[in-house]
């Protein structure tokens, strides 16, 4: 066996059987049809480098193209383990930007447009200019609706027919919006500058009118990846075409079933139709999940098993590879203040129990929700990262971080072996290992930099592991460098913290535990949704939720959305299944709608400080949340054990019986009489008749199963 067969029989021999399908297909046009979890990156990466190693193609004849650039960097570090070198792995406008700052000067007589990474001013002008009064959230509005459009490729003149064909509403009257819409263009025009959108449309443009241009690009890309297939939009697919000419070696990679971004134009009838545009493909289907336990599979296959539409008829049903794992759990929380402090109690155990923070998610539908859990994290001294936020590399703290190491390298510093280095350099920042601050902002910033010292461990380990690098260990000026090549590609590193992460943010990633929260009919799906297209997308955007989980998923959602607020109904997604711990809401009955007067609320003062108390969550538990908190965790746990049973007994779900809000404040306040059990948050007359014995043994040392008897006794 030669060398050359050697290597690709390694290449291959990791593979299921239906990756080395998609990794050994013929050059051509290939459909890989790849679900959550099933390997999807490791098949196309594979696939690129059996191409280099048969040697049908060279790496700097590759464009692999993803929809983020942690994405393209992964891909790119993915394929240097492989030993393939010169990928053109970038997104759709990285890729577009490089081609048109080279050939297309000429075509704006010596000098691009500028590229502008906001275009909201440009959106107030326009409205002003076309007559329009507007506000901040008008204009942003208005903005997201043009970049819709564009990527769309629907223009101004066209603007109001299309969205009358395809039934979508308008941010503002139709005809307003595409005199807007007429003015943003020539509002850029007379700035000088350029959006994302135009540089897919100038790079296309050019290739299709310079024949040169077309000839070089052509002759320098010549077989292409698309990562995430279904989310490519009209405008994207146009670069793509123009790429490609009349060629047709190229390999799409996509999941119908996670077809999520409409909003932003993509669409999934380029993935569906590919097979009928080009009827030779191959068509590979990846369903194995290495991902997910069986139990978290089995939800995805149940939620995406009622899905309807077009997409539906590509959807996959995932096949779990891994062992066993917990069951699905499923809770109804009081409100979502209640919601978001248990979910922060529980990122707390397990953190305690050895789970990284990193691998904990909370995912939400929408970022108006990131703040409750963000302060209730922060409470407990949990810290987090909010994706969606500032990208890594611009944040104050690592760009002071990174100019602090720059420095350092010019001194005695750099000369340091690198593990001793970069700590010693960041001093002059104010972090130290030993120094982390309790959670919150200054707990966040901390962690960015603390990703900054791994990454500087991360990146010895992997130069001592190459066997093609020879010579003494890097130093400080080569990890600035690399960390300069990470910026440039926004190729982050991993923040220890729990992610808060809104669903359409979380695709792409994973965790080991997932806390999926606010599923309420009306936040998912939300009540934009309205048709039934709307509805399957928000549909697909559970499913992508469920599978971001390895191990631990947990679904939620507050009964209320304030305390004595109205109810709510539990996600219809959801609803048919039967999960335990979600109850189905009781409809109130004929004739005695919800009263909606509320009680003056009596002033509570702090149990510890004596200020009096405003938050709804410390005015439960009857203390600031910055004042200590004096709860008897072995009683909290035999509260909770009884609670459980009784709730059993009686064929109800468990808050019921008391919240956790409630059962904390027991805990911490050890109540001795009927009189301080009925001052506690959440115990009226009846629930102290009822269950105020069985509380006060509990709170004595008294066992669980006597406490069980007593509130049966009381029924």
């Amino acid at each position: 066996m030669s060398t050359r067969d050697e290597a690709i029989h390694l290449l291959l021999s990791g593979l299921d059987p239906e990756q080395r399908e998609a990794v050994t297909a013929d050059p051509g046009p290939v459909c890989v049809l790849a679900g959550a979890g099933t390997g999807k990156t490791r098949a196309v990466t594979h696939r690129i480098a059996y191409r280099v190693l048969r040697g049908d193609i060279r790496g700097q004849h590759v464009t692999a193209v993803t929809f983020t650039a942690r994405a393209a960097g992964e891909m790119r570090d993915r394929l240097r383990g492989l030993g393939v070198a010169g990928v053109n792995a970038r997104t759709f406008h990285s890729a577009a930007l490089r081609q048109l700052r080279y050939f297309g000067t000429k075509r704006f007589g010596g000098q691009l447009p500028e590229l502008v990474d906001s275009t909201l001013k440009f959106t107030a002008i326009a409205a002003a200019r076309a007559g329009l009064q507007t506000s901040r959230a008008k204009n942003f509005d208005l903005t997201t609706e043009i970049e819709w459009a564009a990527s769309s490729l629907i223009g101004p003149d066209d603007y109001v027919s299309a969205i009358a064909a395809l039934g979508r509403d308008a941010p503002a009257a139709p005809e307003d919006v595409a005199k807007v819409y007429a003015a943003y263009i020539e509002a850029k025009r007379r700035a000088g500058v350029m959006d994302f959108a135009d540089v897919l449309a100038y790079t296309a443009d050019l290739i299709t009118d310079v024949d040169a241009a077309a000839d070089q690009i052509r002759n320098q890309y010549r077989f292409f990846v698309v990562d995430e297939y279904q989310d490519v939009t009209p405008l994207q697919q146009r670069l793509l075409d123009a790429w490609l000419g009349d060629r047709d070696d190229v390999t799409v990679v996509g999941d119908a079933s996670q077809t999520i971004y409409s909003f932003t134009g993509a669409t999934s009838k380029y993935l569906l139709d590919f097979t009928r545009k080009h009827p030779d493909a191959a068509l590979v289907r990846l369903v194995r999940d290495y991902r997910s336990t069986p139990q978290v599979v089995g939800l995805a296959n149940q939620i995406i098993g009622e899905s309807k539409g077009r997409e539906a008829k590509m959807r996959l049903e995932l096949i779990g590879q891994r062992p066993d794992g917990p069951a699905v759990t499923a809770e109804v929380f009081a409100d979502e203040a209640e919601e978001a402090d248990m979910i922060a109690r529980r990122c707390r155990q397990l953190i305690a129990d050895g789970i990284s923070a990193s691998e904990i998610a909370v995912l939400y539908r929408t970022n108006a929700q990131s703040q409750a859990y963000e302060e209730a994290l922060a409470s407990y001294g949990v810290p987090t990262v909010v994706t969606g936020a500032a990208r890594f590399f611009d944040r104050p703290e690592v760009r002071q971080a990174v100019i602090a190491m720059r420095s350092a390298a010019k001194t005695d510093i750099g000369e340091l072996p690198l593990a001793e280095a970069v700590p010693t350099a960041l001093d002059a920042v104010g972090w130290r290992a030993d120094a982390a601050p309790s959670g919150g902002a200054q707990r966040e910033a901390w962690e960015a930099v603390a990703a900054l010292v791994a990454l500087a461990e991360q990146f010895l380990e992997h130069h001592r592991a190459d066997p093609d690098k020879d010579g003494p260990d890097p130093d400080l000026d080569a990890f600035c460098a690399e960390l300069g090549r990470r910026a440039a590609e926004q190729h982050a590193p991993a923040v220890e913290g729990v992610t808060l992460a809104s669903l359409h943010a979380a695709k792409g990633l994973e965790w080991d535990a997932v806390f999926l929260v606010g599923l309420a009919d009306g936040t998912l799906p939300t009540t934009f949704a309205r048709t039934e297209t709307a509805l399957e997308e928000e549909r697909r955007l559970l499913y992508v939720g469920i599978t971001r989980a390895r191990e631990k998923l947990q679904l939620s959602y507050g009964l209320a959305r304030n305390s004595g607020g109205r109810e709510r109904r539990l996600s219809r997604f959801l609803a048919p299944l039967g999960l335990g711990g979600f109850p189905k809401t009781p409809e109130p009955a004929p004739g005695k709608p919800r009263s909606s007067s509320k009680k003056t609320a009596k002033i509570l003062d702090c149990s510890g400080c004596g200020k009096p108390l405003t938050d709804a969550r410390d005015r439960k538990l009857g203390h600031c949340a910055d004042c200590p908190a004096t709860m008897d965790e072995e009683l909290f746990e035999r509260l909770r054990e009884w609670r459980i049973s009784v709730a059993k007994i009686d064929a109800k779900p468990a808050f019921t019986v008391f919240t956790d809000v409630t059962l904390i404040a027991i805990a911490e306040r050890c109540p001795s009489s009927d009189t301080q059990l009925a001052e506690l948050h959440g115990i009226g007359k009846s629930k102290l008749d009822k269950y105020g014995p069985a509380v006060l043994h509990l709170v004595n040392g008294g066992a669980v199963e006597d406490a069980v008897a007593l509130s049966t006794e009381a029924s």
